[in-house]
């Protein structure tokens, strides 16, 4: 009886989404086709199953199986930004995102080198090119229907352009808002992003759940580096646990460029996040870094790929989780290293602590070279904290549980050195002291 149920949400959903698609399409717009193109693949993949080998820890579709709006109805106002901002906001650009819908009102562009355009009128102006190069590669990459629904409603997307040999002075802040406080709301925020030749800016993105309905944040991010800039990127997951996400982020480094990158997860319901940085440029550099810290019944699935595709390329991947109560995690690490990518140097690691014996982990870091001439490594690691190190900690007189913490903190804290935006820094510190302070003290 429970699956009859189960498949006869799904069917009124998947009705919701072709009517809702219907009207989409009853307006001009220069993304139309790749919409259409988009909700064919949706009804032909659908939503991913543990059948699906790149889903198979994470029940995405016990999720989507609710009853969701999409773009529901909001009533978010500047009062309810100052609420949720972070710390430094005073002094950023700052772009929101409501119910996957860009407001220009609430929004605040404060660096001259700095275009923000929506993404359907870059598609057919003076950006035009730009965007028939860069958008929509992601699915390249990404062969299921969660990022095929993205793209078949793309509403209110946003195009950005960092000015050619300028630096950005202020911050990008990019805040993905669910009103949940009258419907339960599926949001599908879209942007593409373009860093023009020797350019250089930092982004940091976080996500926001008002009120006590379930959301689900279904965003597609995609960036595309010139030769010789440089991308600071910094994701922030610090939801409420009646708030899922499936969060993509695409970077092309299609010129000689470096991209660092740090995700930290700490709370939230089921967080998926696809990273891929697809390095199409010779002597490109990426770093991707992540910290996880969950809880009670929280699910974190971090998918990253590194896709070399020349040669003499470099990259170092790192991401550490910490696991407690009933949390489950995912780390799907794959490095392709392509037939002409001789002279790469790619590394990638995956360590977690176990807080619990009801937590868990499944790891799989993953190496694909088709090249004789390179120097990749992987590895991962899974066990509870240190005995030797707690117990000279205790020895010196230091109590149980704040060595403990002391012990945790030290694990992290090569994760949270590489975010170089100090405000930012210091609030995810604040942050996981708050965690310690509340489960280990």
């Amino acid at each position: 009886m429970g699956y009859t149920i189960i498949q006869h949400k799904r069917m009124n959903n998947i009705a919701y989404y072709k009517e809702e698609f219907d009207k989409l399409q009853l307006q001009e717009s220069p993304l139309a086709a790749a919409r259409q193109e988009a909700f064919k693949t949706f009804n032909l993949l659908g939503i991913p199953t543990a059948k699906h080998e790149e889903w198979k820890y994470t029940r995405i579709g016990s999720v989507l199986n609710k009853s969701f709006q999409l773009a529901g109805e909001t009533s978010v106002t500047a009062d309810d930004v100052q609420s949720v901002r972070l710390p430094g906001s005073e002094t950023a650009n700052e772009l929101i995102f409501v119910n996957g819908i860009y407001s220009a009102e609430l929004s605040t562009v404060r660096s001259k080198w700095l275009e923000v355009a929506g993404l359907e009128e870059a598609a057919k102006g003076e950006h035009k090119e730009i965007v028939a190069t860069y958008f929509n590669h992601s699915r390249d990459y990404l062969k299921d229907g969660i990022n095929a629904l993205n793209t078949a409603f793309i509403q209110g997307g946003i195009f950005v352009q960092v000015a050619a040999k300028k630096v950005v002075e202020h911050p990008v802040y990019i805040y993905n808002i669910t009103d949940a406080r009258k419907d339960a709301v599926l949001s599908q925020p879209r942007s593409l992003i373009h860093v023009g030749r020797q350019a250089e800016v930092s982004i940091v993105e976080t996500y926001i759940t008002l009120g006590s309905s379930d959301s689900m944040t279904n965003q597609v991010m995609e960036i595309a580096v010139e030769e010789d800039a440089n991308l600071a990127y910094y994701k922030i997951q610090n939801d409420a646990a009646q708030a899922s996400q499936v969060s993509t982020t695409h970077i092309r480094q299609t010129g000689k460029s470096v991209v660092n990158t740090v995700t930290v997860s700490l709370n939230g319901g089921i967080v998926r996040n696809n990273l891929h940085a697809v390095m199409e440029a010779e002597h490109a550099e990426a770093h991707l870094w992540g910290l996880y810290f969950q809880h009670g019944q929280s699910h974190i699935d971090n998918h990253t790929i590194v896709d070399n595709a020349v040669p003499n390329c470099q990259s170092n991947e790192l991401y550490k989780g910490i696991l407690d109560g009933q949390s489950s995690g995912v780390f799907n690490g794959k490095i392709f290293v392509r037939k002409d990518a001789q002279k790469t140097n790619a590394f990638q690691s995956n360590k977690n602590v176990l807080l619990s014996d009801s937590a868990g982990i499944n790891t799989k870091p993953q190496l694909e070279i088709f090249a004789d001439d390179v120097k990749c490594s992987h590895g991962c690691t899974v066990g509870s904290l240190d005995d030797e190190a707690l117990f000279y900690l205790q020895s010196r007189g230091i109590p149980h549980k704040p060595a403990m913490a002391l012990l945790l903190q030290g694990f992290a804290v090569d994760i949270l050195e590489k975010i170089k935006l100090a405000p930012i820094r210091s609030y995810v510190e604040e942050q996981i002291s708050q965690r310690l302070a509340e489960e280990v003290l």
